[in-house]
């Protein structure tokens, strides 16, 4: 195809952390993002259906693949440039396709504070913004200014600002849509080696500090990356729980006008001296899906068809591949807690991965 630098049939199951997916038509790599544009937009001049691969660290992908081009995301880079006179501050330019934690640990080696609370998540910088990433109490909407962006309907490259993307919790403008390519990304951050304050419970209790208070950035990164780690959510290729894509299920907000009603089912279920964890969200109140999935009866390991996937053993949110699993094998067990949780509390889990060619 001429949309390629090199046709293959490329198996994306090389390409994601779950380590799962078919084949995909055509596959080319963008260095440059001048590359990125120019390959999605003869794509679309062919009428080829695209495919953006990142980090693929949030993808579930069919077992019967793509079927169209696959282009993935491979500029790499950073540019720091300090503003005012005291250089407390400044605005860091990362490129697309960088390795997010790789980005993360420069930052923290330099002292830069505001990123180091999102330490050891897998995937690129560019896919960031999409779904307003989030973990230990920091989100990316916190710290970005701009993004750099291809409109493909418009067919130019330009600016949207952290207002135009419209940020929710786990969710952007541009989540579930192919509107465009995230081409590069804008952080605001401070430099003054100090960390964003602390406003996770587990973490601040980690570090042994009150919330809201400040710490050099190494130590919260270290402390960010111990946790991940006792919960699998740090890729190591020779550890089953975290060839996964992270956590699978949001963590669902219940609307204003039904969270008495969800609370009371909640608590006539598991009993009234169970203590339901519960967060304030916007236009509503967020329950824990990992408590909600292992309060329905699924714990850690719980096993997919034939013992191919299974729950984390570390974190009933991560669903596995444990070496031999497919796509499908995957869905089944994530249809078997979706519909567990909703029959016995009446809360519907949504996925958080972006489904390819398959869904639940």
């Amino acid at each position: 195809m001429s949309t390629v630098e090199t046709p293959t049939q490329a198996t994306l199951a090389s390409h994601t952390t779950l380590r799962l997916g078919g084949p995909a038509e055509a596959y080319a790599e963008a260095l440059t993002s001048e590359r990125l544009v120019e390959l999605v937009r003869a794509a679309d001049d062919a009428g080829v259906n695209v495919l953006l691969l990142g980090g693929g660290s949030n993808l579930v992908v069919a077992d019967a693949g793509f079927a169209g081009t696959v282009v993935r995301v491979a500029n790499q880079g950073w540019g720091f440039s300090a503003e005012g006179p005291d250089f407390t501050s400044g605005v860091v330019d990362v490129q697309a396709g960088q390795n997010w934690d790789e980005f993360v640990a420069a930052m923290v080696g330099e002292g830069v504070g505001g990123l180091e609370c999102l330490s050891g998540i897998p995937g690129s910088a560019g896919a960031t913004p999409i779904q307003n990433v989030g973990a230990y109490g920091s989100e990316i909407s916190d710290t970005l200014v701009s993004i750099e962006f291809y409109d493909r309907a418009a067919r130019e490259v330009r600016t949207m600002t952290a207002a135009d993307l419209k940020f929710a919790y786990r969710s952007s403008v541009l989540k579930g849509t192919d509107t465009g390519v995230v081409l590069s990304v804008r952080f605001r951050l401070s430099s003054d080696g100090l960390s964003a304050p602390i406003r996770y419970a587990e973490l601040a209790r980690t570090l042994g500090v009150e919330p809201g208070e400040r710490v050099p950035v190494a130590q919260a990164r270290e402390a960010v990356l111990a946790l991940r780690r006792s919960k699998g959510m740090v890729l190591d290729t020779a550890d089953h729980d975290t060839w996964s894509a992270g956590s699978f299920f949001t963590n669902p907000i219940v609307p204003t006008a039904d969270v008495d009603e969800v609370l009371a089912g909640i608590t006539a279920s598991v009993g009234p001296d169970v203590k339901v964890p519960s967060y304030p969200a916007e236009g509503g109140v967020k329950l824990s899906a990992a408590w909600l999935i292992e309060r329905a009866g699924f714990a850690k390991g719980h096993e997919g068809p034939g013992g191919r996937v299974s729950l984390s053993t570390k974190h009933t949110l991560a669903l596995t591949n444990r070496g031999t699993g497919s796509t499908d094998d995957l869905l089944a067990l994530a249809r078997e807690v979706r519909d567990g949780v909703l029959a016995r509390f009446a809360v519907e889990l949504r996925p958080e991965p972006l489904l390819i060619g398959c869904a639940l």
